[in-house]
């Protein structure tokens, strides 16, 4: 048999432990130390945002925007179903109500179509979640929110390194929010960043960050006492993912590159299946660029994913579907509300099967499309 194909294989590129032991000879190992500050200078530097501040997830880096965002009971947040349970969650915990339009068939983003038909009088912001690190149509989501009034957030946990019309997914919005979670193309095992976009948003952003206080302003010398202002939480990293972190960030572009060319791959050994009617690959828009974070097909239904998932696994494949749509969840019933016709969103959550990709891999690619042209009964 063949050796066995992970569905992922964290990164490591080399430079982490040597990190990790500086950060542990200088016996700063809380949050917001120096290697915290160095990510921060990384990340603001590379994507063009006014502040980046180290959280420890996507997670709480959404928290953040919904802080930031002043969201009140029965304000409205939309965004899409298919989607991470913590995009709809971190809106839901400030009693916000979420919601759910349908996606673009072609690339499993936001419809801003259906944006534009569920804003109401409560809409307070919109959610554009960048799925597979391809970015959504920003222009069209973009003059919806000047139009209407709204903030527009990026949950861009997908999206280190891809880029819309040349610009840094999550620096884009008002505010963004990027992951590092192991299963990310860069990661210190759990954590995230919150992008601040609007330089006025910045101070009261620090202070989220600083458990509700103003230490940041006080250790800068900009106020003379250090003391509770208001709501906020501990968000920090502790430094020793920092240190990790860094060793991942400054192999970016090495990372990217690699991931993307295995991406191709996948593509390129796909078409026939594609031609055949077998199953529909990614589409990325023309000002998309993406970073390879997450290879998918669609294929013909779910019981033909089922059956892919099954045989994959025999030949020692490990292949996944993704999300359950939240609109049908108990939760997502509970503290949100759908729009009509999700049909879109229904078909990738029914269809949408995840291929192996991860740095390192070799003819991986092309043994995984073998295996499932030979699931579908092609080969």
């Amino acid at each position: 048999m063949s050796k066995p194909i992970p569905f992922n294989r964290p990164l490591l590129t080399g430079r982490e432990r040597a990190y990790l032991a500086e950060a542990m000879a200088g016996a700063e190992l809380s949050g917001n130390g120096p290697f915290t500050s160095r990510c921060q200078d990384w990340l603001e530097c590379t994507t063009g945002s006014a502040r980046v501040l180290l959280t420890t997830s996507c997670t709480a880096a959404l928290e953040m925007c919904a802080l930031l965002l002043g969201l009140a009971p029965g304000d409205e947040v939309i965004m899409p179903s298919f989607t991470f349970v913590t995009s709809a969650s971190a809106f839901a915990l400030r009693g916000a109500v979420p919601v759910f339009v349908d996606i673009n068939p072609a690339t499993q983003n936001l419809d801003p179509e259906g944006v534009a038909a569920a804003i109401t009088a409560k809409t307070r912001a919109v959610l554009a979640v960048h799925y597979a690190g391809v970015a959504c149509d920003m222009a069209a989501l973009l003059a919806l929110a000047e139009r209407h009034g709204l903030k527009l957030v990026e949950d861009a946990a997908q999206g280190i390194e891809a880029r819309w019309r040349g610009r840094a997914l999550g620096s884009i919005g008002d505010l963004g929010a990027l992951s590092f979670h192991e299963s990310k193309n860069l990661h210190c095992g759990e954590g995230g960043a919150l992008l601040v976009n609007r330089p006025e948003l910045i101070p009261q952003a620090e202070i989220l960050w600083e458990k509700g206080t103003n230490r940041q302003q006080f250790f800068r010398g900009e106020v003379d006492i250090y003391t509770w202002l208001e709501l906020g939480s501990s968000f920090q990293p502790s430094e020793l993912n920092a240190a990790f972190l860094l060793g991942q960030l400054e192999e970016a572009t090495a990372v990217t590159a690699e991931r993307l060319a295995l991406w191709r791959r996948y593509h390129r050994a796909l078409e026939p299946l594609e031609r055949a009617g077998q199953l529909v690959r990614p589409h990325v828009p023309n000002e998309a660029t993406p970073n390879g974070h997450i290879y998918y097909v669609i294929l013909p239904s779910r019981e033909a994913r089922t059956k892919a998932i099954g045989e994959l696994k025999a030949s020692g494949i490990q292949a996944f579907f993704h999300y359950v749509p939240l609109h049908a969840s108990p939760a997502g019933r509970r503290f949100g509300r759908a729009a009509d016709g999700m049909t879109a969103t229904a078909r990738a959550g029914e269809r949408l099967l995840r291929l192996p990709l991860w740095r390192g891999m070799t003819d991986e690619p092309e043994r995984v499309a073998g295996a499932l042209a030979r699931s579908l009964g092609v080969a």
